[in-house]
């Protein structure tokens, strides 16, 4: 059975999440308030950060905006993406989120990345003492290779911890996760809440309409939706989305959503005008033969048994 995530008052965590990494950067406060209350509206619950997002802003402003909602929200946030998932780096960067945050406990604790040169022993006993003292409730891994995640989730039962959530890249051109995160995750009963369902604003169409973001301003971004083949299929789906009088945005996310592990989107932005379609697929009834003429728009990555067997 999937994990069950809940908020101090037993709300569940919503279907979709919304990530603060925009906050106090590209969105100013006035900006970052108005998304915030939008999610709110459209029902979400989930609400995730980290330790790193924007100097510090990103957990600053989601602990104002969240202070008189909190008992009904599922908080997320992030530790050792940087200084490494040793014991004191850990529980010295999540003190000062739960400051910055203005909460003594968060419901998810994810390690950001994984870390090759600490062993995992350390960094799951140092969870496992977090949750003792009733500071967080579930442990998350966000970036992790499969054999990463089961090489946790054993470590982790010797300390009566189990990793409830991931949370890898997922979208319609980024598809590595189906190979065996989704399968994994689904046999094991952790949640999966995929980032960048947008694909950093590929998939809305705004690039082929001469608009920038990401994709222009980030040689990161730039390299990894670069291909060819990925601007083809956000030109698609822009096609689709013209044809059923909807957004491409609105398209991506519900597609994203729709796969059978049932993933968590995290939705993100820098306004309430650019989320509001990626709000809407809250909404957006997306059928079998839907489903499959989108996922057609892009390679599927082979099966794990098929990529073993070319080796």
């Amino acid at each position: 059975m999937t994990m069950q995530i809940t908020s101090p008052d037993g709300t569940p965590a919503s279907r979709f999440a919304f990530g603060t990494m925009q906050f106090g950067d590209a969105a100013d406060e006035a900006a970052s308030r108005a998304m915030f209350d939008a999610c709110l509206g459209a029902g979400i619950t989930h609400f995730d950060t980290a330790h790193l997002y924007t100097d510090g802003a990103a957990e600053t402003l989601l602990g104002r905006f969240a202070a008189p909602h909190r008992d009904r929200l599922t908080i997320a946030t992030k530790a050792g993406y940087s200084g490494g998932a040793g014991r004191e780096n850990i529980l010295a960067q999540f003190d000062i989120s739960r400051q910055r945050l203005g909460m003594d406990k968060v419901e998810i604790l994810y390690l950001h990345r994984f870390d090759p040169d600490t062993p995992l022993e350390e960094t799951l006993e140092t969870f496992a003492e977090l949750r003792a003292r009733g500071q967080i409730n579930h442990v998350g891994l966000s970036n992790f290779a499969a054999w990463q995640v089961m090489k946790a989730a054993c470590i982790a039962a010797r300390f009566d911890l189990r990793i409830s959530i991931l949370q890898p890249m997922y979208s319609l051109v980024k598809r590595q996760a189906e190979v065996e995160i989704l399968p994994m995750a689904a046999s094991e009963g952790m949640v999966v809440a995929g980032y960048s369902p947008l694909a950093g604003g590929l998939l809305t169409g705004k690039y082929a309409r001469g608009e920038t973001g990401r994709l222009t301003g980030n040689e990161r971004y730039a390299i990894r939706y670069g291909q060819g083949w990925m601007q083809e299929a956000a030109l698609a789906l822009v096609e689709i989305a013209q044809e059923l009088g909807t957004d491409p945005a609105t398209l991506a996310v519900a597609w994203a959503a729709q796969h059978p592990a049932h993933p968590v989107p995290i939705i993100s932005g820098r306004s309430a005008a650019q989320i509001a379609p990626s709000l809407a697929a809250l909404d957006f009834e997306m059928d079998a033969a839907l489903y499959a003429r989108i996922a057609a728009l892009s390679p599927a990555p082979p099966p794990a048994t098929d990529r073993t067997e070319e080796a």
